[in-house]
């Protein structure tokens, strides 16, 4: 009994720690002035009702014994497959029956898979820990908009500059970190995403420093640009020269597709890798970083290569995102981005790309439908990973490696 009084006020007391913050003070602005109020009646029921339930759980454990969540059923790679397939349709018929609005949040989504399985390279198949995987983003967005400020470049010209200086930033985030592991890679590249945020903000004279950089022009169809007007005299826009009236939703309608051939192009290429040479040198360096070595098998060349091909897709999903926002400042990429890819690919299931895309989608479509929720967004995803370690730890579709079952 008193081992359960005992549990019950350490919880209690835990519960009056995290719920604090939160609940218990929050600040209000009137004027020039800022308040401070306490409710401290919410964090005493708070922990009110974990120290009851502490109390009474060994009894209700008695009475109802062991009570365990369902197991989440498992679909075989042909079940894969084909989801994968209805999905890729749906996602084509989208833009023509969704609102604008829906249409938008659909495509924030597709950024988020291109951003995910770039991760999933790093952290899926090669093991390594990145939690400054927004630093890449942030350098392909930049890459676009600072050679459309500067040199007055489209997007299509320096797409493939982004996805360069991207895949140079990872190559060159490589070699600090050879001969680190865990925590302390975690550690190494997280302060690497810091490192690129401030450079932002204090190179002011190149990145407009927290400001940013705006007017950055969306992508043209064909050498035309999707706009009311032309921003050159004497050309014409894409609707001009088909003959058709301007509406906004042709350009929201383009921003989506182009979003979904990039996300697609990245999955097929990601799909690719897994099943050439380096995507097995990967996941034999997840596995046994020794057995990897003493197969022949250089780490040095294998993290190399994982750093720099995700770190490629972060830039062209960077400079995407640049077009669309048509501004970039280093606000967009904080370390909650970082943690937001990470919790995609943890969530759908290292190394597993369909369970990346369904995480993508849940894990940005929940916070656009629960509106109200907005401010508590990141205690949500706390709680959502929470679970989701307790009932499905390998992810929501785990992946499967190919294998010969041998009949008893």
């Amino acid at each position: 009994m008193r081992t359960t009084i005992n549990n019950a006020f350490i919880a209690a007391a835990m519960t009056a720690v995290i719920i604090t913050p939160v609940f218990g003070l929050q600040l209000f602005r009137q004027g020039a002035q800022t308040h401070l109020e306490s409710h401290w009646g919410m964090v005493a029921l708070g922990c009110a009702i974990v120290f009851v339930l502490q109390l009474i759980k060994p009894a209700l454990g008695k009475l109802f014994g062991q009570v365990s969540l369902p197991k989440a059923p498992s679909i075989a790679p042909k079940g894969q497959k084909i989801f994968g397939v209805l999905l890729i349709v749906l996602a084509l018929a989208w833009p023509f029956f969704g609102s604008r609005s829906q249409v938008d949040i659909a495509t924030l989504v597709l950024i988020y898979v291109m951003l995910g399985l770039g991760l999933n390279i790093v952290v899926g198949f090669a093991g390594l820990l990145d939690l400054g995987f927004v630093g890449f983003y942030a350098v392909g967005a930049y890459t676009y908009a600072l050679l459309y400020h500067w040199a007055g470049w489209s997007f299509w010209q320096a797409l493939p500059f982004s996805g360069m200086a991207a895949a140079l930033f990872g190559y060159i985030l490589g070699f600090p970190v050879l001969r680190l592991r865990g925590d302390y890679l975690a550690i190494v590249t997280l302060g690497f995403g810091e490192i690129i945020r401030l450079l932002l903000i204090n190179l002011t004279q190149w990145t407009g420093g927290p400001d940013g950089i705006s007017g950055v022009p969306k992508p043209t169809l064909l050498g035309y640009e999707m706009t009311r007007r032309a921003s050159e005299e004497g050309t014409q826009t894409f609707h001009q020269m088909m003959g058709l009236t301007f509406n906004n939703q042709h350009m929201v309608i383009y921003l989506y597709l182009l979003a979904l051939i990039f996300a697609l192009i990245t999955l097929y290429v990601s799909n690719r890798l897994i099943r050439m040479p380096i995507g097995r040198a990967w996941e034999a360096l997840r596995e046994d970083e020794i057995a990897c070595r003493s197969l022949g098998l250089n780490p040095t060349n294998i993290k190399l290569s994982a750093f720099t091909l995700g770190a490629m897709f972060a830039g062209f999903g960077g400079a995407f995102f640049a077009a669309r926002q048509g501004l970039v400042n280093p606000e967009s990429f904080t370390f909650i981005e970082s943690a937001l890819i990470l919790a995609v690919v943890v969530l759908g299931g290292m190394g597993s790309q369909l369970g990346v895309i369904l995480a993508a989608i849940v894990l940005t479509v929940l916070p656009e439908i629960a509106r109200e929720f907005a401010e508590y967004r990141m205690l949500l995803f706390g709680l959502v990973m929470v679970l989701m370690m307790m009932w499905r730890p390998q992810g929501l579709l785990p992946t499967q490696r190919p294998h010969v079952e041998i009949p008893r």
